[in-house]
């Protein structure tokens, strides 16, 4: 199941930009500065996808830019080598970071917990890599906030979930607090359907 998504993803690559500039525009691109404006000293982005985020971060960021699609890592690239940008591109698992303990300043993560099989296994992930004090910084769709809207995510996750592995009615947040860190600062829009954190790792 898991590689029949992978495969669906990696199929998208090449138009995906296209396909998702309506949605990018009305529901996905304010959260992006809200993030990356954020970051500070060594950053990790898990889930870069086609790179939508690079050119928010501030000029000079020591940024590593993790993927699990090789042709969305592709994408990420290129944008990457238009905007002028220094990156380090890996690819990986988000469930699985091929990263020592405590090696970031910051974590990030926009419209990718949606799609991880595991969203508390790739959070706890996320928490080992950031240093004490280090920033996490995430962005997802999620539950909304009118029952009705939510009936309606749930009965789009009867599609959605095996044709693509997308959840619609997650909640980052409360898996972030459960592991213990401190939430300085989160935001819901568009009916609750969109969400913005900001936590800090203790220490």
């Amino acid at each position: 199941m898991e590689s029949r998504h992978a495969r669906h993803w990696d199929r998208l690559a090449a138009r995906y930009d296209d396909l998702s500039a309506g949605v990018e525009r009305r529901f996905l691109a304010p959260s992006r500065p809200w993030v990356a404006g954020r970051v500070h000293g060594r950053v990790l982005e898990v889930g870069v996808g086609t790179g939508a985020n690079l050119a928010h971060y501030p000029a000079g960021t020591d940024l590593t830019c993790l993927e699990r699609s090789d042709p969305m890592l592709e994408q990420a690239r290129a944008r990457a080598r238009r905007l002028g940008l220094e990156v380090a591109f890996v690819h990986g698992d988000a469930g699985a970071l091929e990263a020592a303990d405590d090696a970031f300043d910051t974590v990030l993560s926009t419209f990718t917990l949606c799609c991880v099989p595991d969203e508390e296994a790739a959070l706890a992930e996320m928490v080992r890599v950031l240093r004490p004090g280090g920033s996490l910084l995430l962005a997802d769709h999620v539950a909304a906030a009118p029952w009705w809207l939510r009936a309606g995510q749930a009965l789009a996750e009867t599609v959605s979930v095996p044709v693509q592995g997308e959840h619609f009615r997650r909640r980052p947040l409360r898996v972030v607090r459960a592991l213990g860190l401190e939430v300085l600062a989160t935001e819901r829009e568009g009916l609750g359907l969109i969400e913005r954190v900001h936590a800090r790792q203790p220490g």
